[in-house]
C-alpha cells in the first residue's frame, strides 16, 4: 500500500512574500466591530448546543463524537513516542502537530512532511462519520512511515496542553473537522462541536503555548455559498452560506481573524476545492459512485434547474498537499507570548483548487471507462440540502504567494484513485455499503 503514498513535494525555497490581509483589501473585514459580532454569534452557538439545560430537548449524543478524555495517554513511554514522532530530522525542518491526521488529507500531508524530514505528530478521534476501519488503515500506514497518531479529541483542552508541554511545535496543520454538506441536516451539533468549538479549543491552546506556533488550517470552498461570480476569488463575498457546514467554516475564518488580531497568532486558511484521490473519503461522490457502479447499483446524478449542469473543481490530493506544504513553509512566526500579542501577525486566506470545473456527468463517464462497467444513471433535480450548482477556484493569489501550480487533470487523478480502490478493497477490506 505504500506505493499509494504521494510523491514527496520538495521544501519550497523562495523569497518570502508575506501576505498580511488588511481591512481595505477585504470588504467583509470592514471593522473590528463586525468581526467581534460574528465571533460572539458563533461562539454563542457553542453554548446553545453544549451548555443548554437537559430539559430543552437535547439532541442524543453520539459517544464517538464526544471529547475523548477517557483514552489512555500520558506517562514516560507515551511521551517518548510523542517526542520521537515530532523530532525534526532534517536541516531547517519544522515540527508540526497535524490534527485530523488519520483523515484523507491529514494522512497525505503527514506522510509528505515526514518523508522530507520534518517532525510530525498526529491527533485524531477516529469517529464513525464514515468507516473507522479505513481510518485505522491510514493510521497503520502512518505508523510505518514513523508518524505516531495520538487518539484524542481537539476539544480535550487537557490533552492539547500536554502535547504542547511535551513538544514545542513550530507549526500546527489543523485538518480535523466534521466534513460533509448533507450530514449537517442529520447531526448539526457535530459541526458546531468540531468546526467551531474544536477550532476555539485549538486556538486557545496555541495562544497559550510558548512559543506560539504558526497555524495553517483547512477552510472550504463551501464558504462561497450562493456567490454567482466565477471563478471564486478570495476577495468575493462569503456571507451567503448554503449549508451549516459552510456557515461553520465561515465562522472559523472570522474566529481565526479574531485570535490573530488579539493574540498575535499567525494564521493561514486554505479553501479546498473538492479534493479526491487514493485513501479518499467514502462520503464523496467519486468514491461512492465507484462503489455503486461496481455493485451494479443505480447512481443519482444531479442537474440544476432547466437541465443545467452541476460541476465541481476537482483537485487531486497531491496538488493539495503541495499547497499545504507551501503554506507551512511560508508561514511567518506568531508574534505573541504567554497569551499576549507583541505585534501584528500574518493572516492569509488562499484558494487551493484545480481551476478546471468538470460536470459530474463527465466524472461518471470517466469512471465507466476506467472500471469498464456501464453506470446505471438516474438523473434528478439538485436537492435543496446545501449542495451548490458549481465550484470554480481562482488560484492566482496562491500561485503568486505560494508557487501553487496544480498539475493533475481529472482523468489522470481518477485513474490513480481507481487503481488504489481496486487494490484496497480486493485485499480483504470490505467496501462500505
Amino acid at each position: 500500500m505504500l506505493k499509494h503514498i504521494p510523491s514527496t513535494p520538495g521544501k519550497f525555497k523562495m523569497e518570502k512574500s508575506p501576505y498580511i490581509l488588511n481591512k481595505s483589501r477585504w470588504h467583509w473585514h470592514s471593522s473590528i466591530m463586525k468581526l467581534t459580532f460574528w465571533s460572539f454569534i458563533f461562539l454563542g452557538l457553542i453554548f446553545i448546543f453544549f451548555f443548554r439545560s437537559p430539559s430543552s430537548n437535547p439532541i442524543p449524543q453520539d459517544p464517538s463524537r464526544r471529547s475523548l478524555r477517557t483514552h489512555n495517554w500520558g506517562g514516560p513511554a507515551w511521551e517518548k513516542r510523542v517526542r520521537s514522532s515530532a523530532r525534526i530530522r532534517s536541516r531547517n525542518g519544522i515540527s508540526v502537530l497535524v490534527t485530523g491526521a488519520a483523515g484523507f488529507v491529514g494522512t497525505h500531508v503527514s506522510t509528505a512532511l515526514k518523508r522530507r524530514g520534518d517532525g510530525v505528530l498526529g491527533l485524531d478521534n477516529f469517529n464513525d462519520y464514515y468507516d473507522p476501519s479505513l481510518k485505522r488503515a491510514r493510521q497503520a500506514l502512518l505508523d510505518r512511515t514513523g508518524v505516531f497518531v495520538v487518539e484524542g479529541d481537539i476539544n480535550d483542552s487537557t490533552l492539547l496542553r500536554k502535547l504542547f508541554e511535551v513538544v514545542p511545535f513550530t507549526h500546527v496543520m489543523h485538518l480535523a473537522a466534521q466534513a460533509g454538506v448533507r450530514y449537517a441536516m442529520e447531526n448539526p451539533s457535530s459541526y458546531v462541536h468540531s468546526n467551531i468549538a474544536g477550532l476555539v479549543s485549538l486556538l486557545e491552546a496555541c495562544k497559550s503555548a510558548n512559543p506560539q506556533p504558526a497555524i495553517v488550517w483547512a477552510s472550504s470552498s463551501s464558504v462561497y455559498g450562493l456567490n454567482s461570480k466565477v471563478p471564486f476569488s478570495e476577495k468575493d463575498r462569503t456571507d451567503q452560506p448554503a449549508s451549516l457546514y459552510a456557515a461553520t467554516k465561515k465562522a472559523g475564518e472570522e474566529i481565526a481573524h479574531t485570535y490573530n488580531h488579539i493574540y498575535g497568532l499567525s494564521l493561514t486558511a486554505l479553501r479546498f476545492f473538492t479534493v479526491y484521490g487514493p485513501w479518499g473519503r467514502p462520503d464523496m461522490a467519486y468514491f461512492f459512485f465507484t462503489r455503486d457502479i461496481l455493485k451494479g447499483r443505480t447512481i443519482s446524478i444531479f442537474e440544476a434547474a432547466n437541465h443545467g449542469t452541476v460541476a465541481r473543481d476537482f483537485t487531486y490530493i497531491d496538488d493539495i498537499v503541495k499547497g499545504c506544504l507551501a503554506a507551512l513553509d511560508t508561514a511567518e512566526k506568531s508574534t505573541g507570548s504567554g497569551g499576549k500579542k507583541k505585534g501584528p501577525a500574518q493572516f492569509r486566506v488562499y484558494n487551493l483548487g484545480n481551476t478546471s470545473p468538470v460536470p459530474v456527468s463527465d466524472l461518471v463517464s470517466i469512471l465507466e471507462r476506467l472500471l469498464k462497467v456501464a453506470a446505471k444513471r438516474n438523473v434528478m433535480k439538485l436537492p435543496q440540502n446545501g449542495d451548490v450548482r458549481f465550484t470554480h477556484a481562482n488560484i492566482s493569489l496562491a500561485q503568486r504567494e505560494l508557487g501553487y501550480k496544480p498539475s493533475t487533470d481529472l482523468q489522470t487523478g481518477m485513474k490513480k484513485f481507481v487503481r488504489w480502490y481496486l487494490s484496497y478493497y480486493s485485499g480483504g477490506n470490505k467496501a462500505a455499503g
